[in-house]
Formats: C-alpha cells, structure tokens, sequence
C-alpha cells in the first residue's frame, strides 16, 4: 500500500487516564450544586450531588442483583433520566452497558441480547407503535412464570434480569425505581472500593453499527475511549462549567451518550433532553425556556427546527454553537443555522462508532465554506492515515 496522507492530532491537552466513575465522583465533588440534568419531558431537575445520589443507589442495587465486573447489561431505552443514570451506574460497577436501538424489531433484539450474553436489560415498556413487553414475552415466553432473577429462557439463555422503567408491575420483571432505594453507608464504601479494581482500558460499552454489510456489529469501547472523546467534543465547541447544552439526539448512539453526557460531565456542564425522542417543538421550547447555549443533531434536525411554524415565537439569546454531523451540511442550511437560530460557533463533526465516535471536528472560528466543504481538523491524540 501507498502512504497518501498521514495527519497527527495535537498532544499538548494531555488524555484523561481513569475511569468513568472517578471522573463523574470528581466532577460531582467539584461542582455539588451545580444543574447535571435538566430531563424536560419529565419534568426532572438534578444537581450534580443529586445526581451522585442516585447513581450510588443504582449502582448498589444492580451490585445486589449479582452483576460484576464485565457483566453485560443491555438498555432498550429513549432519552431519559434513567438512561444516563444507568450509564453511570453501570460505569462505577465496571459492568459493560450494551446500547439497543429502541427501533429494534424483535429478532434484531434477541440478536443483540445473545451476540454480547447481556445478564440483565432494563426496556421501557413501549415507544409509538413498539411494544417492548410483548416483544419480550414473546422471545422469552418464559418471563411470565418468572420470578425477577430467575429467567432461564431458551431464546435468550445469558439473560437472568429484567428490569422495567414506569409504574406498571409486569410478571417476572422488576421496576426501576425500585432499584433506586438508599444505600447503606456499608455498601457505598464497597461501592467507592470497587473503583480501585477498575482500569480506564477496561471495556465499559458495547455499541452495535448499522449492520449495512449484515447483521449489526457490536463496537466494544473502553473508559478511556468514550471519557477522551467527549473531553475533546466538549473542548472543539468551547464548553463551560455551568452551560447547558441540549441533547435531542438518542442516548443509545455515541452522538447523544458520548458526546452529550460525556461531553457534558467532562466540563461539567448541564444535560438537557427535551424529548425522549427528537422533537423539534420540544426542542424549540426547551432551548429557549433554559438558555441552552448549544444544540446537536444531524442537519435534517435543524432543518426541522427552522422550517417549524412555531420558531419565530422563540428567542435563543444564548445559542451559540453545537454540532452537526450524519450527512453532510447544505450550504443554504448552515446560512440558516448561523442567521436564524444564531448559532454563529456551530461545528461539523465526523468518525465512527469505532473510533468512540469522533476523528475530526471544525472549530467555532471557521469559515461557512470551511466548514461545509471539509470535515474540520484531526481530533486531538487521534492518528489518520489514508492509503490507497
């Protein structure tokens, strides 16, 4: 092969060496009462401190239910506050989060579910047209005689747990909040122990790709990876202690988990969903009322944001940057993004799911042309090699 181009990032920022849970300890040692979450759909608020609150809780709870280190544990979820509780929880544990796609069918669930052996899943109960529990009776048709615990499905023989968000009692699962009892000062020392046998190399997150050559591919991520990534996103826009930035894309894909809530954690810095799942009146209505100073999605989404009739009845005095990525940014859009919505530092961000996900991002400095012509600059630490 042919060497055509090789391109370095920049080393000076050094790369952040632990893991997820004693960054997010950190950071809520760091800024107790400062916003964490702002969940507008559920009308959920949380200071960082209480957000600490209740991922030790989770994190004891799923302790108790026998998960390990390196144990799977699949979410088949939208955005919500339960989402990102358990991405810390399951982080602090050492326990590998499996994102599934809430658009799954059931044979791409089961598919999911058997290819990494997830022990536990926590799944809401529908979305839109979806079932979720009857997808679940149906692959596990064992579930109905179960107790919480005791699954031993044919279909899915790794799965033991299931655990429901929402109020509704289903046989053989058990519910969420119920998971989120206070821990006894015994288990949080254990808990706050377990961190010293964790390693940022470790793996923490297994995303599955599109699956355009078949079946979808699990991309295994570590602490180290996802943490990096959202530390440099979170650096290319320029993010604040204190700033809100709104998330409206899904938390099952790195855009919304890596460089939303890691992103955010890093710079300490608030999430804010506005839906659980993309919804430009909500997403209108949330950045004005909390004074988001950035918004992310795929160019279709702000499309959707400028062509919605209720968009002029807003103002957006803090908006100012964010990040389009997915497809590439029509010129005339990126004119409308800037001028109408006033975010005058938006950038373009392209990588993989593999590559945790961001290679290359624009900077808030570069010209319209630059930064609809052009993926920006080789993320920092990141190697690129073209070959040919």
């Amino acid at each position: 092969m042919t060497n055509l181009a090789l391109v370095m990032g920049d080393t000076a920022q050094p790369l952040i060496e632990t893991t997820i849970g004693r960054y997010f300890d950190a950071t809520c040692a760091r800024y107790p009462h400062g916003d964490a979450l702002i969940s507008a759909h559920q009308n959920i608020r949380m200071t960082y401190a209480e957000l600490q609150g209740k991922v030790n809780a989770l994190a004891v709870s799923l302790r108790r239910l026998g998960l390990r280190k390196g144990d799977r544990l699949g979410i088949w979820a939208l955005n919500s506050a339960e989402w990102v509780l358990t991405q810390f929880a399951t982080a602090k544990l050492g326990v590998i989060l499996v994102n599934i796609n809430p658009a799954y069918r059931t044979w791409e669930l089961k598919y999911a579910i058997n290819k990494v052996g997830c022990r536990a899943l926590i799944t809401s109960s529908s979305f839109k047209t979806s079932d979720y529990i009857a997808m679940l009776n149906e692959l596990a048709v064992e579930l109905a005689h179960s107790m919480p615990g005791g699954l031993d499905a044919h279909n899915l023989p790794s799965l033991r747990w299931v655990i429901r968000l929402g109020t509704e009692k289903t046989p053989g699962m058990l519910n969420f909040d119920n998971l989120l009892a206070p821990p006894s000062k015994g288990e949080l020392e254990t808990l706050q122990s377990l961190g010293d046998t964790l390693d940022a190399n470790d793996p923490i997150n297994i995303q599955f790709t599109s699956g355009t050559t078949g079946a979808p591919k699990g991309a295994t991520l570590s602490h180290r990876n996802i943490l990096n990534n959202g530390f440099f996103v979170g650096e290319a826009i320029k993010l604040k202690p204190g700033e809100r930035l709104c998330v409206p894309v899904p938390l099952y894909h790195c855009f919304g988990m890596v460089m939303g809530n890691l992103g955010c954690l890093t710079h300490a810095a608030t999430i804010v969903y506005p839906s659980e799942s993309f919804d430009p009146a909500a997403v209108l209505r949330t950045v004005a009322a909390e004074g988001c100073i950035g918004i992310y999605g795929v160019p279709t989404m702000f499309i959707a944001l400028l062509d919605h009739p209720d968009r002029p009845k807003y103002q957006f005095p803090k908006l100012r940057t964010g990040i389009m990525a997915g497809s590439p940014c029509p010129i005339e859009v990126m004119k409308r993004v800037i001028s109408v919505l006033g975010m005058n530092e938006v950038t373009i961000a392209y990588g993989m799911t593999e590559t945790s996900p961001v290679s290359f991002q624009s900077g808030t400095d570069d010209s319209l042309e630059r930064r609809v012509s052009t993926v920006g600059r080789v993320q920092p630490h990141c190697e690129v090699k073209i070959v040919g």
